[in-house]
């Protein structure tokens, strides 16, 4: 371990076997820039054996935690990522005030790159060239109008949400399991997302020639 970073865990989606974490650090009372611990394989999610607490659980979404780290690992729009020191737990310290959610909300307009389109996805993806230029992959936003879709892809449901945000129309898949598991059970359909929240998103991993806008968490306010 080098050095440990404290943030205030804001994505807890799913990635390949494990989990896509990020959060923005807090430093004293202060909010700073967004971190992604990532480990060591060649696609970077966290098992579970690496992001549990000493006591066997895990870290939900508010909670802010202590992760001890090895050294800043970035790739192209990637910047936040930093290596983890899987010999360490991870621990809680506290919980993020709910309330204070909206302060930490960005009004980016566009959202990164617009214009380019997936079969069933709106603005949802960014050639990898573009977006490797990109200088961030994580923003915290306030979506308006928010829907979201259970719809039949090529074999399974998928769970997308359509939103608006700075003027802007967007569909994007959901990776958060939870928000995932509420609607899957609700079968398909499109429905209206009745309270309001923030929303997590980030530029995920290359897929054939782009890279996609994915929303890692919806958070109640």
């Amino acid at each position: 371990m080098n050095y440990v970073k404290r943030i205030v865990c804001l994505a807890n989606s799913r990635k390949m076997s494990g989990r896509c974490i990020a959060g923005l650090e807090i430093e004293g009372s202060q909010v700073g820039g967004w971190i992604r611990p990532v480990s060591n394989r060649s696609t970077e999610e966290i098992s579970l054996f690496e992001r549990r607490f000493e006591d066997g659980s895990e870290p939900d979404l508010l909670d802010i935690l202590k992760i001890p780290m090895l050294e800043p690992r970035p790739h192209a729009c990637q910047t936040e990522n930093h290596l983890i020191d899987e010999e360490y737990y991870w621990e809680k310290v506290g919980d993020f005030p709910r309330q204070q959610l909206s302060q930490l909300c960005e009004v980016p307009n566009p959202l990164w790159v617009n214009g380019f389109h997936s079969y069933n996805g709106i603005n949802d993806r960014i050639p990898e060239a573009q977006a490797d230029s990109l200088p961030a992959s994580l923003v915290l936003v306030e979506p308006q109008r928010l829907m979201i879709a259970v719809e039949r892809g090529l074999t399974k449901r998928q769970v997308r949400a359509e939103f608006h945000v700075a003027g802007r129309s967007y569909k994007l898949t959901v990776t958060d399991p939870v928000v995932e598991r509420h609607f899957l059970s609700r079968g398909e359909g499109y429905y209206t997302y009745e309270k309001p929240a923030v929303a997590c998103i980030s530029i995920g991993e290359p897929f054939q020639g782009y890279r996609y806008k994915l929303i890692a968490s919806i958070i109640d306010l």
